[in-house]
């Protein structure tokens, strides 16, 4: 095999190869050999057919084969006798092949770039620690108490007013009908808080226990069910018992309503919750700053397939976007029995509105770019420094993901089982945040005391310019 470069540009290469045809027919013949040692065939003696039978029996296949693994050996040979590395795969003409004749191609391919490692033990860093004061402690503590509101009956019967809860029994029906999901017993809601379709709550108001009305509203025309979307809507409605909040105590009682003998063990696991939760937005934080200043302390070529690649992935994903912000209000199912005929979703505010595709796909081939560079970056620091991530954290990663689906379990990690490039996305960010600690273990790394505030101050996504985010 004779291979030839005949094009260098940057990380663009080309390269001829030519295969005799006695090497090609060579390994037609060594395979046929193989072959006729255990061939068994109509009229023969397993292990006595005759080359040329085999050869009319099994040539073309087995030249098909050879030809596949001469070009995969052409490209490895290009690349090992260069000392270099195929960012993708490579392009493969045939130009000239003929049974007996030699064979030529073309082979056009992007090679990874020569990436220096950096000294590391100049990037200087900065690890936050938030300051968990007794006070931070105690206004978590009134969140999980306003979480876990208690309710009490009035004391004397009264009209409803904005904050009640009201306990219900109600059917809806459209064009005198009831329809699905329209109907339920018992119900708490809670009045004033939007729970329910517009206009719904506000006709409770003024009314009192024990007292059957109707409720006149619409459903909005953009409702999740299009068979009541715009259309008018009679509840009837019975106020069963009227109740107002409690105030939120943070107690012995509200420990032990969630599981904790009390309030002390509830105050020690809360610190401890938020402690860790504190320590991951640190540790975002800091792994942020230092993929910033790799990424501007190192600036070499990257392969533009990668990049067209990472782009195209990022780019469907907003065209995804937008067809599901597009689309018309799909049919929903029904409420469930029992279950209120909700207000409809708030819709989040986008980002990139305003701005055309042109400005948002150089923002976007932007951010590609950046991922590939770090990712080059982070892969090379981890093959030259031997970092690699054991099947024993990959089994604890697929563990904590099946966690995160009481009930189906066997069938999260099943579906890790059988597809390998699942698996290969639970690896990719171990990876990165291994190679990250290696850096982070050299770098100067100093430590300032903030309050949580300042912690979390900062709105950007720790994670938007991961490699393994892409």
């Amino acid at each position: 095999m004779n291979v030839v470069e005949t094009a260098s540009q940057g990380l663009k290469r080309e390269f001829k190869v030519t295969v005799p045809a006695a090497e090609l027919s060579g390994k037609v013949e060594t395979r046929l050999t193989e072959i006729a040692k255990t061939a068994n065939m109509p009229g023969f003696r397993p292990g006595k057919v005759p080359l040329p039978v085999l050869r009319r029996r099994y040539g073309q296949a087995l030249l098909g084969e050879v030809l596949q693994e001469t070009l995969e050996s052409g490209v490895q040979q290009a690349m090992e006798e260069r000392g270099l590395r195929p960012a993708l795969q490579p392009k493969v003409e045939i130009q000239s092949f003929n049974e007996g004749a030699d064979l030529e191609y073309t082979m056009a391919v992007e090679v990874l770039p020569q990436i220096a490692q950096p000294d590391f033990s100049v990037i200087e860093l900065e690890r936050l620690k938030a300051q968990v004061d007794e006070a931070e402690v105690d206004r978590a503590l009134q969140r999980v108490a306003d979480q876990h509101k208690r309710s009490v009956a009035v004391a004397e019967p009264r009209p409803v007013q904005a904050g009640d809860i009201a306990v219900i029994d109600f059917e809806g029906f459209v064009d005198g009908t009831a329809f699905a999901g329209g109907k339920a017993e018992d119900f708490h809601l809670e009045v004033g808080s939007g729970m329910f379709i517009p206009g719904f709550e506000d006709q409770i108001v003024g009314k009192e226990a024990g007292q059957p009305f109707d409720v006149e509203v619409t459903f909005p025309a953009d409702y999740g069910n299009k068979q009541l979307a715009g259309k008018p809507a009679r509840f009837a409605v019975t106020i069963k018992e009227l109740k107002t909040p409690a105030p939120a105590q943070v107690d012995d009682e509200l420990a032990t309503q969630i599981g904790f003998p009390s309030l002390v063990e509830l105050r020690e696991a809360a610190r401890q919750e938020m402690e860790k939760d504190f320590s991951a937005v640190t540790r975002a934080r800091m792994k942020r700053e230092l993929l910033d200043k790799l990424s501007a302390n190192n600036d070499f070529e990257v392969p533009q397939g990668m990049v067209e690649l990472e782009f195209e992935g990022i780019w469907s994903r907003v065209e995804e976007q937008r067809k599901a912000a597009a689309a018309p209000a799909q049919d929903g199912e029904a409420p469930a029995e029992g279950e209120a005929p909700a207000a409809a979703p708030a819709v989040e505010p986008d980002p990139d509105a305003g701005k055309d595709d042109e400005t948002l796909k150089a923002e976007y081939r932007a951010i590609a770019e950046r991922r590939v560079r770090l990712g080059l970056l982070l892969a090379e620091v981890g093959r030259l420094n031997n970092i690699s991530v054991a099947q024993e954290e990959i089994n604890r990663a697929i563990s904590e993901e099946a966690r995160r689906y009481p009930g189906q379990e066997r069938r999260v990690i099943e579906f890790y089982e059988k597809n390998p490039q699942a698996v290969a996305s639970l690896r990719a960010p171990l990876f990165e945040d291994k190679v990250v600690d290696h850096i982070v273990e050299q770098a100067k790394v100093s430590e300032r005391a903030v309050p949580v505030e300042e912690l979390l101050r900062d709105p950007d996504d720790q994670a938007a310019d991961s490699p393994a985010a892409s």
